[in-house]
C-alpha cells in the first residue's frame, strides 16, 4: 500500500468524468488499498479515484463505521434534504454550506465484483453523494446552499 499525492484546487482532472471499471483486476485491488491509506492519512471520510489521478468510477469511504469500497456506483434512490458543512481533500482548508439528500441508496460493485446495495444517512448519504460527484467531474463547491437555504434548515441568528 503507498500514499497517492492528492489533487487539489484547480487540477483539471476534478472537472473530468471518470471512466467505468470493466475488470476488477490487482491494478483496481492496489488502487481501493492505496485509497484507502490515502484517506486515513489526510483524514478524510472519502476519496474518489480521480482525486487521485486516476479516471476510474472507484470510491472509498468510512464516516466511522469501517471502510466501504465501491466500484461503478450509482444513486438508485434519494429522499429528504440536508443543507450542512461540506470540505473536501481536494479543496484544502475551505468549507461552506450544502444541500444533499438526507438518505440515498447506492448500487455499486465490492472487490469481488459482486454488485451489492448500500443505504446512507446523514454524513454517509453526504459521503456518497459527494464522491460519487467527484466521478462526474463536480465538485462540492458546485451545490453551495444560497442564504435562504441555510436559514430554511439553521434559522437566522437575526430571528433568534
Amino acid at each position: 500500500m503507498a500514499v497517492r499525492n492528492i489533487r487539489i484546487n484547480d487540477d483539471p482532472i476534478l472537472r473530468k468524468k471518470s471512466r467505468e471499471v470493466t475488470e476488477i483486476d490487482d491494478r483496481i485491488k492496489t488502487l481501493l488499498d492505496d485509497m484507502a491509506e490515502t484517506m486515513y492519512k489526510a483524514e478524510g471520510v472519502g476519496l474518489a479515484a480521480v482525486q487521485v489521478g486516476v479516471l476510474r468510477r472507484v470510491i472509498v469511504i468510512d464516516v466511522g463505521d469501517g471502510l466501504m469500497e465501491l466500484i461503478n456506483p450509482e444513486i438508485t434512490e434519494k429522499d429528504g434534504k440536508q443543507c450542512e458543512i461540506e470540505g473536501c481533500l481536494s479543496i484544502p482548508g475551505n468549507s461552506a454550506y450544502t444541500i444533499r439528500p438526507f438518505t440515498v441508496k447506492v448500487r455499486a460493485q465490492n472487490r469481488e465484483g459482486k454488485w451489492c446495495m448500500y443505504k446512507g444517512e446523514g454524513l454517509k448519504a453526504r459521503a456518497f453523494c459527494h464522491e460519487i460527484d467527484h466521478l462526474n467531474g463536480i465538485l462540492y463547491t458546485d451545490n453551495l446552499a444560497n442564504e435562504d437555504e441555510i436559514n430554511e434548515f439553521h434559522g437566522n441568528e437575526d430571528n433568534k
